[in-house]
């Protein structure tokens, strides 16, 4: 009660935190029309006047007002777009290291280029992160021409720039790029073997668009860089064909926390089974040279009874395709981890790619969080406001529209039956098209838009359908979703950053229909007519009441939701957004329909009947709102756990840094060298022990393995009175004498340079095995809740264990590589050792992304380089072999156009 009167006597946090950004804003105004009279030259001679005044002891708090009128004045020359007043405000969150929430159409883009040109003049850097290579190219490409008039330089991070051109990027003023390229680049830097290879300079500044895509969403799978291992599809294929001779008995299915385990009859099951086929070693199932097999199985079942074809993944040729949950998209290269996707691969009968091996890893919260100032901006994050401060202390700000909201947004309607849902949206579908008004329809998969298009195909309503395995069109389907009358189908909106314009995209429209016509009178009047037909198409669709957004159900999070919504009522235009809801839906059906549908049949519901009502809303919410707890705690638990990794990493690539800007590592190795000894010599010699009770005749030999000395150590600890440290001391001196010889004999510099190579490469060596260690220890730690220990704790005080033992593994194994080294040649200069091979992928046991694959496999896709098969596929002299040649290649009739712009124009 005390909280609601404060709020209406002093407004919310949130107003007045847009209140405080007021004053600034009025005198970003008022220096307008003095920045107006700059000539170019004079207006982009303010980067270096803020640049002097920065070093002369002014702050870039300072420096602010001045700096966003400079931008605002470049952007309306430049681009002819001004910034308007909230924009400001944006810009002014972003620096202040918030998080900006603005609406769909605000001109999040533009907004960016305030903060990000104000943070650049003090030469540190600024990263501009997006959530796809598209948008870095593109927004470096739109927005750089901004910077680019005012001085600055401006770089873009995109999938298959080698070192050169990264370190070229990452030098510029303001860098484009996606997180999964950040990420990547800093994991491979760490793995570099010359300081000047790396490509990285620092963190001192970035700007998330998308910010609750890539902080909440990505934040799930952690980037791991990882090289191939050994080949065990027959494995997969054996335990595949086991799986499904389970009967219902064997298992049980968690649809929410999506888990499946076998029950205590399905272990004797499979294990009989495992016996019969020869693939179990000894008697238990769980015997610990038996992991590998319950692994195999554990994800084999996984695959069957939790991954659904065509909702999940679909197979496409002989490959296993993963599909967005969140965008609906085809992900072709992505690939699921811990070999749920050969698994998979098995079910399906395709060819079995092999699995990998972890080289290197860090989830995004981490990677995000070494930024000196961080900063974001959505459309969506209010909903997730609590997990965005809680760990990574940044605060949502919503922003004000520059025009209010005038899109109404109805109450859900709940229908009993999917049947009686699809109806009624069948009729609100066939309403819009004949009044005019365009109508987007978002579902949450590629199976139910494909049975509503199958649907309206039934009722004969023309559509289109957006999801992944129409993805090549997106789009053109896109930009004529704005039109009056058109029906467009989509899979969770298919994506982010789509800009659905009433009456048509201007800009796609001429590229389809002028992309050929050389610059004439001609092509000016044919301009003119797109540009007439599309206001006049605009003036339908607004009288008509703008976009009608339809969801066919809830998504499990508010913000996938909010995004389907936002894509109408954009800059003041109506619009109308309505949810259709049915008792079979997923998310009611795991929270309890049955009760729902119980009281409703004794209410008297009757067939086609809905309930329309707030509270229904209500409920809902907070169903959404416990599936949002349980996905929070899921990022939460996976960051405690990656914490652990990430003291440990931090540790290893610190100090590995610091050796390869160490021209020589001398001393490191005595010191290591004196620490094996004292290992060596308390392994086999106890404290307080009597001479009697040493083993000397093991250090002896020891000595010969580790340090490669043949001493007489048995004999000196025959001596009458000698002590542990006498012996420790004569090791230590002759150790010290043959490690000086071997150096004299190479010279120092050589020397040094093996020192550093063996000591990198050893640990490098170590720091894989260690990783995947710590994997394998996650996998089974939770079974220690069994025994009413804490996981978490357990997790900790074993991963300091085996960082201690690696510590110890490392200083042995590098003593006793350079006390056996012998130079045959001079060995090449360290910079030029090779990586081993390395991909980015994600790991997540729901998700598992991989975005660089994907990338990877797009880039080829689009320049024609699909391996020999798929050039094969199109044949010049049959036209019905066309479809599949890539967009962006040159046109198999020969007109020398590219495809899209020949015969694979879209009619």
């Amino acid at each position: 009660m005390f909280g609601g009167l404060a709020r209406r006597l002093f407004g919310s946090s949130n107003e007045r935190l847009v209140k405080a950004m007021r004053p600034r804003v009025a005198a970003i105004q008022a220096l307008e029309p003095e920045i107006q009279k700059l000539t170019d030259e004079q207006l982009r001679a303010k980067t270096s006047e803020f640049r002097e005044q920065l070093a002369a002891g002014k702050s870039l708090d300072d420096l602010l007002v001045p700096a966003f009128a400079t931008v605002r004045e470049a952007a309306r020359r430049v681009l002819g777009q001004r910034h308007f007043d909230v924009q400001m405000m944006g810009g002014i969150t972003l620096h202040e290291g918030r998080i900006a929430e603005m609406k769909t159409g605000e001109g999040k883009t533009l907004v960016s280029t305030l903060a990000a040109y104000l943070n650049a003049l003090a030469g540190k850097g600024v990263h501009v992160v997006t959530v796809n290579d598209y948008l870095a190219q593109r927004d470096s490409g739109w927005m750089g021409r901004i910077h680019g008039f005012l001085g600055l330089s401006v770089g873009v991070i995109v999938h298959g720039l080698d070192d050169d051109e990264r370190r070229e990027a990452y030098a510029c003023d303001i860098t484009y790029a996606t997180n999964n390229e950040l990420g990547f680049d800093y994991l491979r830097d760490n793995m570099k073997y010359d300081v000047r290879a790396m490509v990285q300079r620092g963190h001192a500044y970035a700007i998330i668009d998308e910010v609750d895509s890539i902080l909440v969403d990505e934040a799930r799978t952690p980037l791991i860089i990882s090289g191939p291992v050994e080949d065990r599809s027959e494995l997969y294929l054996q335990v595949d064909d086991l799986i499904p001779l389970l009967v219902a008995e064997d298992y049980e299915v968690d649809e929410k926390q999506r888990t499946t385990t076998l029950t205590e009859a399905g272990n004797e099951h499979i294990e009989r089974m495992l016996e019969e086929a020869g693939l179990l070693k000894g008697d238990n199932l769980y015997d610990v040279e038996n992991v590998t097999v319950v692994h195999h199985v554990t994800q084999a079942l996984r695959a069957h009874k939790l991954f659904q074809k065509d909702k999940d993944y679909i197979v496409k040729g002989d490959e296993v395709v993963i599909i967005d949950e969140f965008t609906g998209r085809m992900m072709p290269g992505r690939r699921y981890s811990e070999g749920l996707h050969q698994a998979l691969e098995a079910k399906e009968r395709v060819k079995i790619q092999p699995e990998n091996q972890t080289l290197a890893s860090i989830t995004f919260q981490n990677y995000f969080r070494m930024y000196e100032k961080l900063a974001g901006m959505t459309g969506t994050a209010m909903t997730e406001a609590d997990e965005l401060l809680d760990i990574y202390g940044l605060e949502v700000v919503e922003i004000p529209t520059n025009l209010p909201v005038a899109r109404k947004d109805d109450d859900d309607e709940v229908y009993r039956t999917a049947g009686e849902k699809e109806k009624a949206i069948i009729e609100l579908i066939r309403d819009c098209k004949e009044r005019g008004q365009p109508i987007l329809v978002g579902t949450t998969s590629i199976e139910k838009s494909e049975q509503l298009s199958e649907a309206l195909k039934r009722a004969k309503i023309e559509h289109q359908v957006l999801n992944a395995r129409y993805h090549e069109q997106e789009a053109h389907i896109v930009a004529d979703a704005g039109v009056p009358g058109a029906v467009t189908i989509a899979t969770n909106m298919a994506g982010r950053g789509t800009d659905i314009q009433l009456g048509g995209n201007l800009e796609m429209r001429l590229e389809r229909e002028l992309g050929d016509m050389e610059p004439g009178p001609e092509r000016d009047a044919r301009e003119a007519e797109i540009k007439a037909d599309i206001a006049a198409k605009k003036k339908i669709a607004l009288d008509a009441g703008g976009l009608f957004v339809v969801g066919t159900e809830r998504h499990e999070s508010r913000r996938i939701d909010n995004q389907l919504r936002g894509r109408s009522g954009r800059q003041g235009d109506p619009g109308r957004s309505h949810f259709f809801l049915s008792l079979q839906d997923d998310l009611m059906r795991i929270f309890g329909s049955e009760r729902i549908d119980g009281m409703l049949q004794r209410l008297g519901i009757e067939e086609g009947e809905a309930i329309v009502h707030p509270w229904v809303n209500k409920a809902l919410e907070k169903a959404q709102k416990k599936v949002e707890a349980r996905n929070f705690d899921i990022r939460k638990n996976l960051l405690k756990y990656d914490n652990v990794m990430n003291d440990q990493r931090k540790a290893v690539f610190e100090q590995r840094l610091e050796f390869l800007q160490t021209d020589s590592i001398a001393q490191a190795i005595e010191e290591m060298r004196h620490d094996t000894i004292e290992d060596i010599v308390a392994r086999h010699i106890p404290e307080n022990a009597y001479p009697e009770q040493w083993d000397s005749q093991g250090l002896e030999d020891e000595v010969r393995d580790v340090l490669n000395l043949d001493l007489p150590v048995v004999q000196w600890a025959a001596e009458e009175g000698i002590a542990d440290e006498e012996i420790r001391e004569r090791l230590t001196k002759a150790a010290d004498a043959a490690a000086a010889e071997r150096a004299e004999r190479f010279g120092p510099d050589i020397t040094a340079q093996i020192e550093k190579a063996v000591l990198l490469q050893t640990l490098d060596h170590l720091w894989r095995e260690h990783l995947a260690t710590l994997d394998h220890l996650r996998q089974v730690v939770g079974l220690r809740g069994y025994a009413q220990r804490d996981p978490l704790n357990e997790y900790k005080s074993e991963a300091f264990e085996l960082f201690q033992t690696m510590l110890t593994r490392l200083r042995e194994t590098v003593t006793a590589q350079l006390m056996r080294v012998e130079l045959v040649q001079s060995p090449p200069p360290l910079a030029g050792e090779d990586l081993p091979e390395m991909h980015a992928v994600h790991q997540d046991p729901q998700t598992g992304e991989n975005e660089l694959a994907f990338a990877e496999a797009v880039a080829a896709f689009e320049s024609g380089a699909v391996g020999a098969a798929a050039a094969a596929a199109v044949d010049p002299n049959d036209s019905s072999t066309w479809t599949r040649t890539p967009r962006n290649a040159d046109c198999p009739c020969g007109s020398g156009k590219k495809y899209k712009h020949c015969h694979g124009r879209l009619a």
